[in-house]
C-alpha cells in the first residue's frame, strides 16, 4: 500500500489531491443554474399563455352561441305580421335570448363586461347598414331594463330609437328578404398572470382584451 501511494506521488510531481469538490463540476452546476434561470420565465409564459388562450376561447364560444341565439330569435319573430303590439317586444326579445345565454349556469361571461347588444339590417356584405341606423342597446344594470317573461333585462334600449328599420318595416317576404344582425362588445379580462409575466419580458402589459362577436341570418318570411 505504502508502495503505491509514492509511485502516485512520483508519477504528481510529488502533490495529490485527496477528496474535495472538482472545479469541473462546479461549473458546469453554475452554467445549469444560469440555463434554469434564463428558460424559466419561458415555460411560466408558455404555460401561462396556453392556459389564458383556453379560457378565452371559452368565452368567445359563448359570445357566439349568444349572438347566433338572438339572430336566430330576431329572424324567426322577422316583421311580427304587421302586428304593432308585436312589433313593440321583438327587440327587446332579441335581447332576452342573448342575455339569457351570458347569464346561464356554468357561463363564463359576466354581463357587466358586455356593454352593449347591437340589432341591426345587414348588407349584402354581413355589414351594419348604417343608413337605417342601428339599435343599440347598452348594459345599465340588473334587472334595469324592460321586461320580457317576467324578466327584467339587464340592458336598456336606445334614446331616442331610430327612426328607420323599425320591427314592423322590416321586410320579411319576397325573394330578397332582409337579414338581421346581432352583435355584441365584451370585455375579456385575463384570469392569470399572463400579463404580468410578459411585462417582465418588455412585453404589454394589459390585462384586459377587448371582444366582439356578430351573427346574421335572413328575417324567415311569414
Amino acid at each position: 500500500m505504502i508502495g503505491r501511494v509514492l509511485r502516485l506521488v512520483a508519477r504528481t510531481g510529488g502533490s495529490v489531491r485527496v477528496g474535495g469538490p472538482q472545479r469541473g463540476g462546479g461549473r458546469q452546476r453554475g452554467q445549469a443554474l444560469v440555463e434554469f434561470s434564463i428558460l424559466l420565465p419561458v415555460f411560466m409564459i408558455v404555460t401561462t399563455g396556453l392556459l389564458e388562450f383556453g379560457l378565452v376561447f371559452n368565452n368567445h364560444l359563448t359570445l357566439e352561441y349568444a349572438t347566433r341565439e338572438g339572430a336566430r330569435t330576431g329572424a324567426a319573430l322577422a316583421d311580427g305580421k304587421g302586428d304593432q303590439a308585436t312589433c313593440d317586444t321583438i327587440d327587446a326579445q332579441i335581447v332576452a335570448a342573448v342575455q339569457r345565454v351570458l347569464d346561464a349556469p356554468g357561463s363564463p361571461i359576466d354581463l357587466s363586461s358586455v356593454s352593449n347588444i347591437s340589432i341591426w339590417r345587414a348588407t349584402a356584405s354581413g355589414q351594419p347598414d348604417g343608413s337605417v341606423g342601428i339599435f343599440v342597446w347598452t348594459y345599465t344594470g340588473p334587472n334595469s331594463g324592460p321586461s320580457v317573461d317576467g324578466k327584467a333585462l339587464s340592458y336598456s334600449p336606445p334614446n331616442p330609437l331610430p327612426l328607420t328599420w323599425q320591427p314592423c318595416s322590416r321586410n320579411a317576404g319576397g325573394s330578397t328578404p332582409d337579414s338581421i344582425g346581432v352583435s355584441l362588445a365584451y370585455t375579456y379580462h385575463m384570469a392569470t398572470p399572463l400579463a404580468a409575466l410578459l411585462a417582465m419580458v418588455g412585453g404589454p402589459g394589459a390585462t384586459t382584451l377587448p371582444m366582439t362577436d356578430q351573427t346574421v341570418m335572413a328575417l324567415n318570411p311569414n
